[in-house]
């Protein structure tokens, strides 16, 4: 699993400095993105059948990220 896709550098590559700075200086932050990187490894895994789900479990794991990823943008955003 070395090359996760929809990893946060890659998907705000704008922000790559901004999430860095943050998630040693804001704790809200530094647990979204932890958040984020622990259901994204769970998404990834169960999508190369590392860990398979049932299809239901999958589509909200990927909800679930798709959400948090919203949140953590609007964070970067504002902050």
């Amino acid at each position: 699993m070395a090359n996760t896709p929809h990893e946060l550098a890659a998907e705000f590559p704008e922000f790559v400095e901004k999430m860095h700075e943050l998630k040693v200086s804001d704790k809200h932050f530094a647990k979204l993105a932890e958040e984020y990187h622990e259901l994204n490894r769970k998404v990834h895994a169960a999508e190369t059948n590392v860990a398979p789900r049932e299809e239901l479990a999958e589509v909200d794991l990927r909800k679930r990220r798709g959400a948090l990823k919203d949140e953590i943008y609007a964070y970067l955003k504002a902050n």
